[in-house]
């Protein structure tokens, strides 16, 4: 494996690194050395989390040796029985501890899989629930409070039935030191206590003292009730969230509590049971111990009583928008009870013993079988989490951050027949930041927040109160050709996409969306993944469809037609049904009857949130609108409020979120993280659809992943769309990633530096070389800690460069000398993702719109002007212009290219602010190296350039040239300029030569250059050309036939 040294840090990384992964592991080893925080996205597929591991364990090694085999050193760990002893007798001796957490146990198992593949080995554990763990014949079928419940009662010592698998934890953990030296997961802890007999839980809490990394699901850190559980020296120690998208939602709601009245008057009914309980109690045992008093109980029960007529005498004028009041207002509001300060912490001691009480009764039945297997969840220990969050730190300080709100909600069956109403008492904090601000005051060295969707960074860091020194958005490790990206504002029958509120359900707008799937789902194969804002948008849009017959037929509804290509699931609201939705979806993806399987989703639904749709299960993915919360729902307009407020509060010269700003980006996020399913790696290719013509906006298109923005094109004709579509599936993708994956095998294993030799037979002149090479002269200076750092500026309307590592700076251990080289990485020029300057005037005209171009673009623009108007007539064929061909340019890589035959003979090329000069000298183009005669060779190898006389070629040359320059947008006409790079190193195949520059000749008022292109090339090679001409003629065709399903 190979070793980078980076910010003198030995990383061993197990395989040859990628520009953009030397990147973010410099961005984490930088955090940790600086004990500062790390705000780094990095989209998926470009290794993030191996990157994050190797990182941080290389630097955690350079502080001193991992504590492996040393389970009883520390002398923490004497078995859960001894496990109260003090952590502060270690904490001298002890280098941080690296707590690394993600959102579900599910994306720990894969975090796990990673280290597995490392040559690191630290002692680890992951923390897990009693549900995941537990072994417990009886306890194991539990669920929720009710499972904790029943365990802490088997694991007391005067426990009648004691558990024997808690039991023999201790002993196990003695002779067993070695454990968690070799990377475990929950499966794997498991098994032991199966095999071996001590319990997996406390096996896990035991060993959890003395690890060098913990792995623990968010809620272990963000709730301070599970933190206060774990045994660790906080100060230094490096918090690590993986997949942190939803951390500040996650914060938000830890924080905050609903009491809804039926939970309420759950309540009340288990503080009077506690009462008839204690009764029992004391008269079977015939004490008269403090504990277990009825009189608590009754008390407790009368407070219930008294908070629930409370809170139904609220005002609530008008009943939309409930009753607010600011966040201290609830410390009003319980003192009327007298609930303060004082008599909360009485209260909560009254509710654990009543649930203490309530839970020994439920576990208690006639039959030998202790516990009943549905559990029983005490109720009134939700009224102790909401007294613990109310009255935390003992102060009102936070209370700031909070607002109090009293809404009426659909009541249940018992309370409408009662005729009561039923109501919501919230407290909800609008400060992600109080969560996040506990680590600073615990001491933390380092807290990294990493994810593939993390923009804006800019909003994401104002909304946690944290200061982000250290900061990265990452590009792909992907080619341009891997990915098809287009905003298609209308549909097939030039019916405007507009998913907003007062058009998503007209009839119109369904039917263009159901008609321009069926499109979409015949030409995609495989996986195709659609997302829509709202399960609303989702049920309305499908019963359309079932309902509704294509325009032109009386038998086929539009669902019918798209069962025809592709066989459909749809995500279910019920949690518990989604497991089998998404083995439905991949059985279907294997039915040979269709072209693979459609999947139905929304945006922020489980779909749409860490699932894997690699290579085949998700070639496409649908944005059908963008995902706005509900502007009238209360948490929402409080949110937006506390926002607005806290902007004209700050001053002027300081950036404030604003509540739109947080409203707009909250949805853009949501897309972000519903296009991340598709291309999850190297190898992967697939095509971003956004049907909305929203997107084409500037101000929405800054707001996506940086790494997708210049792949984003915009088209204003569906059959633009349709054409350029088919042809990166049906060529463009699959011949290119074929070529890339050929490269990848013959670069394999060779850790030297790859040097391409300069042909013998070129006729390119100088001026052209640096014309093709200008772009990347800055490159090789810029230090490592500037790499890929992108400025969107003010208005969001310019992307910033983004430059290549600096290899310099990092040395290879295997390699001398020690630079790490650039040509090993096929990829290393699209990484850098470049944008393109300003557009000459004569590609104003051009349908497709860049919207990575450089140009000024008033946000306050109307479509009007972002989009030409297209016929409201449905298309009956294909129309190729220009404008369809935006897509096409990438299909060729540069790196790729080998052997090339071609060259031109000289030519010369300046730019002003106002327009684009071209001078050119050529004798057409000629092949080299073959039939050349010796003498012009040896010119050649002796530096020297044979000049060709060729006055009437030379003209000819010179216009075809311009004729090409005012055909080709910039992009391409940049394409075209680096193929002929690439000549002159021979870095390119005959072959490829031509199927490229057929590519871009290929639109209909194009298809003179085609001809005039055939007049430069050898006779040798027409019949090559012709092939290529009439694959793409006959792609022309099938794409017009197919236009209209």
């Amino acid at each position: 494996m190979p070793i980078y040294k980076i910010r003198g840090i030995d990383v061993d990384f197990p395989f040859e690194a990628y520009d953009c992964q030397l990147v973010y592991m410099e961005k984490v080893i930088q955090s940790l050395q600086d004990k500062c925080n790390a705000l780094l996205e990095s989209p998926t597929g470009t290794g993030k989390t191996l990157c994050l591991l190797c990182a941080t364990l290389a630097w955690r090694k350079s502080l001193g040796a991992f504590s492996t085999g040393k389970f009883e050193e520390k002398g923490q760990i004497m078995g859960s029985q001894q496990s109260d002893i003090s952590s502060s007798q270690s904490a001298a001796t002890k280098l941080p501890t690296i707590v690394y957490t993600s959102r579900t146990h599910s994306q720990l198992q894969q975090v796990i899989q990673e280290l597995k593949r490392t040559n690191y080995r630290p002692k680890m554990v992951v923390l897990g629930s009693r549900e995941q763990l537990c072994i417990h014949d009886d306890v194991q079928l539990l669920r929720g409070r009710a499972q904790t419940n029943a365990c802490h009662s088997l694991c007391r010592k005067d426990s009648k039935r004691r558990c024997s698998y808690y039991a023999r934890v201790g002993e196990f953990v003695k002779k067993n030191p070695s454990l968690g030296d070799d990377p475990i997961d929950i499966e794997d802890l498991v098994n032991i206590g199966r095999t071996q007999g001590p319990c997996p839980y406390y096996i896990s809490r035991d060993l959890h003292k003395v690890v060098d990394i913990l792995f623990a699901p968010y809620n272990y850190l963000i709730d301070r009730g599970n933190r206060e559980t774990l045994t660790i020296e906080w100060k230094n120690s490096i918090l690590i969230f993986d997949e942190a998208h939803n951390l500040e939602s996650i914060c938000a709601d830890a924080a905050s509590f609903d009491l809804p009245s039926g939970l309420l008057s759950a309540c009340i009914t288990e503080a009077k049971n506690s009462i008839d309980l204690a009764v029992s109690k004391r008269a079977t045992e015939k004490s008269n111990d403090k504990l277990f008093k009825p009189d608590n109980f009754a008390i407790l029960k009368a407070l219930l009583l008294k908070l629930e007529k409370h809170i139904a005498e609220v005002p609530i004028d008008p009943k939309e928008l409930g009753f607010t009041r600011p966040g201290p207002y609830i410390y009003e509001f319980l003192a009327e009870l007298n609930i303060t300060h004082e008599t909360a912490s009485m209260l909560i001691e009254t509710i654990d013993q009543a649930a203490e009480l309530i839970n020994d009764d439920a576990n208690m039945t006639e039959s030998r079988a202790p516990y009943k297997t549905k559990g029983t969840i005490c109720r009134l220990e939700s009224i102790s989490d909401i007294l613990k969050i109310i009255f935390r730190n003992g102060d009102k300080a936070h209370a700031k951050y909070y607002q109090v709100h009293v809404q009426e909600i659909e009541a249940n069956a018992i309370d409408t027949l009662k005729g009561k109403t039923s109501r919501m008492l919230s407290w909800w904090c609008f400060n992600p930041g109080i969560a996040m601000g506990e680590f600073r005051s615990l001491g933390v060295g380092s807290i990294i927040l990493t994810s593939g969707t993390l923009s804006p960074l800019d909003s994401f860091a104002q909304e946690l109160k944290l200061e982000f020194p250290v900061r990265l958005e990452n590009p792909h490790v992907i080619s341009s050709n891997q990915i098809w990206a287009g905003i298609v504002p209308n549909g097939p029958s030039g019916c405007a996409f507009n998913s907003s509120y007062r058009n998503r359900d007209s009839l119109d707008y369904k039917q263009e969306l159901g008609n321009a799937i069926v499109n979409f789902a015949r030409i995609v194969p495989d996986g195709l993944l659609v997302f829509f804002p709202s399960y609303h948008a989702l049920d309305q849009c499908i019963a359309c469809w079932k309902n509704v017959s294509h325009l032109n037929s009386n038998s086929s509804t539009i669902w019918g037609r798209i069962c025809k290509h592709k066989q459909p699931v749809v995500e279910p609201k019920q949690s518990s049904l989604f497991a089998s939705s998404i083995e439905d979806f991949m059985a279907k993806l294997k039915d040979t009857s269709t072209s693979g399987a459609i999947f139905f989703a929304v945006c922020r639904g489980k779909v749409s949130e860490g699932l894997d749709f690699a290579d085949h299960a998700g070639r496409a993915v649908i944005i059908t609108g963008i995902p706005f919360a509900l502007r009238t729902d209360p948490k929402v307009r409080l949110k937006r409020e506390y926002l607005d407020h806290q902007a004209q509060s700050q001053k002027r010269d300081f950036k404030v979120l604003t509540g739109e700003e947080w409203y707009c980006q909250q949805a853009l996020r949501a897309v972000n993280q519903a296009v991340g399913r598709v291309i999850r790696h190297r190898h992967d290719y697939g095509a971003i659809i956004f049907c909305d013509e929203r997107f084409a906006h500037q101000s929405r298109q800054c707001q996506m992943s940086l790494w997708l923005q210049p792949h984003i094109k915009c088209f204003s004709k569906f059959g633009d769309v349709v054409f350029t579509l088919t042809r990166f599936f049906r060529g463009g993708a699959k011949s290119s990633l074929a070529k890339l994956k050929l490269t990848e095998t013959k670069n394999m294993g060779n850790a030297k530096e790859v040097k391409i030799t300069r042909p013998q037979q070129s006729c390119l002149l100088a001026s052209l070389t640096h014309l093709t090479t200008s772009v990347d002269e800055d490159c090789s200076e810029k230090p490592l800690s500037s790499v890929l750092e992108a400025s969107r500026g003010n208005t969001c309307s310019q992307l910033g460069e983004i430059l290549p590592a600096n290899r310099s700076n990092l040395t290879h251990k295997h390699d001398s000398p020690s630079t790490i080289k650039h040509l090993k990485d096929p990829f290393y020029n699209q990484k850098r993702l470049r944008v393109s300057g300003k557009k000459s005037s004569n590609y104003q005209d051009c349908e497709v719109l860049d919207l990575t171009c450089n140009s000024p673009q008033d946000e306050q623009s109307s479509m009007a002007e972002l989009i030409v108007p297209c016929s409201s007539k449905k298309p009956k064929i294909i129309e190729i212009d220009s404008d369809a061909m935006g897509h096409s340019v990438n299909f060729l890589s540069l790196e790729n290219l080998h052997n090339a035959k071609i060259a031109i003979s000289s030519y010369t090329y300046s730019t002003n602010n106002s327009e684009t000069q071209t001078q050119l000298s050529t004798c057409g183009l000629a092949e080299t190296g073959i039939g050349s005669s010796s003498s012009s060779r040896d010119m050649q190898n002796k530096g020297v350039i044979p000049t060709v006389r060729c006055d009437d070629e030379e003209r000819k040359g010179s216009a075809f040239l311009i004729q090409v320059k005012e055909k080709l947008t910039v992009a391409e006409y940049k394409e075209f300029v680096g193929f002929m790079k690439s000549l002159k190193s021979k870095t390119m195949k005959m072959s490829n030569v031509l199927q490229s520059i057929v590519r871009l000749f290929s639109a209909p008022e194009r298809h003179h250059l085609l001809k005039r292109f055939k007049d430069y090339i050898p006779e040798k090679y027409h019949p090559m050309y012709e092939q290529h001409l009439r694959h793409v003629q006959q792609l022309t065709v099938d794409a017009t036939n197919h236009s209209v399903d």
